[in-house]
């Protein structure tokens, strides 16, 4: 999938020219820069987004014990949308260091890490865990109030500025933007790979997992904060990007018919992964100059597929 959605574009790549670049050997100087300075990039970040957003669901969902639980159930999406609402439709009230080539990043994970720092304090003080799912709803419906207010009073051309953003996109990172997305993507999943003993602990309650040992409100913290780094890096960089992280889980629980997470954490991130190509590739509208958005890929796509393996299944795993 990954050397396929490299090929597929406006312009046609032969996989054959891609291997060559990879090696070394020339060709075509047009292929070159939009394999170089576009598709690669495109494709990495694609991967980044599949398996960050997919894992981040599997660990709301876990933790909630709720198979509606998604990556940004906490309001982290929200909170990006308020940073980047204040940045294209409130410009005027902000420091002019918002205001750069990656103003719109920087006001993105303002937003979402405050959020998650009211998340956070919140969570120390509650003993329930549910409680803390309907604080990060709360603060999800407050920022989103406060992005109504911006856009009322917003002019035309910043409304559809902010609406572009909202449809998420995967192009126009830089190699550099591409690298620190990684960074926070590896730091994420290094905290999510530490967390799979404590999550198959928690399947069966949180009394069950306190009476096997385990440090809930520790566990707890990681699992949040794994979750924000990981959110809250891949809106900044791609935006909101819908369903993947809600339904990838399900695919991988489906599909493999099991709860175990030593094995349901790299279905799911595999799945996850697999699924952004695919669904950028289709994005893309191979032989055409147009580019759909990637929020209404990402649904349109999966949606059906879920269904499918619901009817076909017959019961999910939780």
């Amino acid at each position: 999938m990954f050397f396929l959605n490299l090929s597929l574009g406006s312009v046609s790549i032969p996989t054959v020219a891609i291997f060559d670049s990879v090696l070394g050997n020339e060709i075509k100087s047009s292929w070159e820069i939009i394999l170089w300075n576009f598709r690669l990039p495109k494709a990495i970040t694609a991967i980044l987004v599949g398996m960050g957003l997919s894992i981040s669901g599997l660990l709301m969902q876990t933790l909630f014990r709720n198979p509606l639980a998604g990556p940004y159930v906490l309001g982290l999406s929200s909170g990006s949308s308020l940073g980047v609402a204040f940045m294209i439709m409130g410009a005027g009230f902000l420091p002019s260091f918002l205001l750069s080539d990656y103003g719109i990043v920087i006001a993105s994970s303002i937003g979402s890490f405050l959020v998650l720092m009211a998340v956070l304090i919140v969570s120390q003080k509650l003993r329930d865990t549910m409680a803390i799912l309907i604080v990060g709803l709360m603060f999800g419906s407050f920022t989103s109030a406060i992005v109504s207010v911006l856009s009322y009073f917003s002019t035309a051309q910043e409304l559809q500025k902010f609406t572009f953003w909202s449809m998420g996109s995967l192009a126009n990172l830089s190699w550099n933007s591409v690298l620190i997305l990684a960074v926070c993507c590896y730091l994420g999943l290094l905290l999510s790979i530490l967390s799979i003993k404590p999550l198959n602990a928690l399947l069966l309650g949180e009394n069950y997992a306190k009476s096997l040992g385990l440090n809930f409100k520790k566990t707890r913290f990681i699992i949040i904060f794994a979750t924000s780094i990981l959110a809250g890096s891949i809106t900044a960089f791609a935006g909101p990007i819908a369903f993947v992280g809600l339904a990838v889980p399900h695919l991988a629980k489906l599909l493999f018919q099991t709860s175990n997470h030593f094995l349901l954490f790299w279905s799911t991130l595999l799945i996850g992964a697999i699924l952004m190509l695919v669904c950028d590739s289709i994005a893309q509208l191979p032989g055409s100059d147009y580019t759909l958005p990637i929020n209404a890929i990402t649904s349109m796509v999966g949606a059906p597929v879920v269904v499918w393996l619901l009817v076909r299944k017959r019961k999910i795993m939780i």
